[in-house]
């Protein structure tokens, strides 16, 4: 397994799908952040995995989805609440959602439009604020 000699608490992607943000309904439990909110596939870091190993091994828990490193097409690391988070991004066409299926996380998945993430009540505040970096470097003119 590729290690990574960074710190990081767990790693995150923003999944774009025929042009659609590819969300996660978490489970509506107390005892986890964020209960019912609208998550990004990725979670938290397994030994010492690296950041890419870290949100491909979770996608693929979580959404069935068997992505590689050469799909990420942007990465960043910023400070989070549970210390270092690694946000990763990729696109793929619309054919890849017939692909998923939802692991044992999560009250369900949908495509939504991108910016309506940006502004949603149930969205992650600091992931949205991830996401809308991604799109400002994607330059598709909003």
């Amino acid at each position: 397994m590729e290690t990574d000699h960074i710190s990081f608490g767990g790693a995150k992607l923003i999944l774009l799908i025929g042009g659609k943000l590819l969300v996660i309904r978490r489970d509506d439990r107390p005892d986890i952040p964020w209960p019912g909110h609208l998550d990004f596939p990725g979670g938290g870091r397994e030994g010492g995995e690296s950041p890419e190993i870290c949100v491909l091994r979770e996608t693929k828990e979580e959404l069935g989805l068997c992505l590689s490193a050469s799909d990420l097409v942007w990465r960043v690391q910023v400070p989070g609440p549970a210390g270092l988070s690694v946000f990763f991004a990729a696109e793929f066409g619309p054919d890849l959602a017939r692909r998923i299926v939802l692991g044992g996380e999560g009250q369900g998945w949908e495509l939504i439009p991108p910016y309506s993430y940006l502004g949603h009540p149930m969205a992650i505040p600091h992931f949205a604020d991830r996401l809308a970096d991604y799109l400002s470097i994607r330059g598709d003119g909003r």
